[in-house]
């Protein structure tokens, strides 16, 4: 029997006459595999394969393979909830960290509380606007980039918008020694930036580097102020590890951004798949 009320049903919806009008998607992410780089400061990824086709063989021929996976919740493509980073003590909203970690998990801010995003998403490609592939090692992406980056998409973030900052460096991927930056230092935001990005109310941020924010030349890890502003005191999330070249080589600045992070209880961030739906 014909449904004669569906024509109905999706007129009355304009996100899914959108979908039915055809979409496709952009892949915003790095892929994970055994020995891709990672922050020092995270345990690596690492997968096996625990049982092989013919370990165990069915009555009726059947076999079945499956893997053991090892990772931090912060390696490859990832999202950070907001009991990840805290500032004298406090998480997000004036949460005592302590407090909240005692048992092995939060019981605050954990990473089950992450949300899904189906948000507009606008790409501020700070490399284009320096008219490099890559921004150099170590260099801090200011305010006036942003601006600049927005008014060459035609398109700035806004309240819920999903920012993301291209600096070029997911280039590098293949070669952990550049990737990580040790020694030269990485490109990211700097905290101007990060203050920018808070102003306009975007509910998340990320970038194509392995700690979103500028780490100059031999600093490592040691000092994270964007962190601080984006997580702790402004509630918004960072991705890391992500790959905009596709994005940026299409040419595409605003879209649909999508995003399902894993809900695992009590933790501080999730892997990630993160994708841009623009029109077919």
């Amino acid at each position: 029997m014909t449904d004669t009320t569906a024509p109905a049903r999706r007129a009355r919806d304009p996100l899914l006459a959108a979908v039915a009008g055809g979409v496709r998607t952009i892949e915003l992410g790095q892929p994970h595999f055994t020995g891709m780089p990672c922050s020092p400061n995270h345990p690596g990824f690492r997968m096996t394969l625990i049982r092989r086709h013919g370990d165990m063989e069915r009555p009726d021929g059947g076999s079945a393979a499956n893997e053991i996976i090892v990772t931090g919740g912060h390696v490859g493509t990832h999202i950070d909830a907001l009991s990840h980073v805290s500032h004298r003590g406090e998480l997000h909203g004036g949460v005592d960290a302590a407090e909240a970690q005692r048992g092995g998990a939060f019981t605050a801010h954990g990473a089950e509380n992450l949300p899904g995003l189906l948000r507009r998403g606008v790409l501020l490609d700070v490399a284009a606007v320096h008219g490099v592939p890559t921004l150099p090692p170590g260099y801090g992406v200011t305010a006036a980039d942003l601006d600049a980056a927005a008014e060459r998409a035609g398109a700035e973030p806004g309240a819920g918008d999903v920012a993301l900052i291209r600096t070029g460096w997911a280039r590098n991927f293949g070669d952990t020694t550049a990737y990580l930056g040790k020694e030269t230092g990485v490109p990211g935001a700097t905290a101007e930036a990060a203050q920018w990005l808070a102003g306009r109310g975007v509910v998340a941020t990320g970038a194509d580097t392995t700690a979103y924010e500028q780490i100059p030349a031999g600093a490592g890890h040691a000092v994270l102020p964007v962190h601080r502003i984006l997580l702790v005191e402004s509630g918004i999330f960072i991705m890391e590890h992500l790959n905009l070249e596709a994005l940026a080589d299409e040419g595409v600045h605003e879209f649909v951004f999508v995003l399902a992070p894993l809900r695992i209880v009590g933790g501080t961030g999730s892997p990630v798949r993160p994708l841009a739906a623009v029109s077919a």
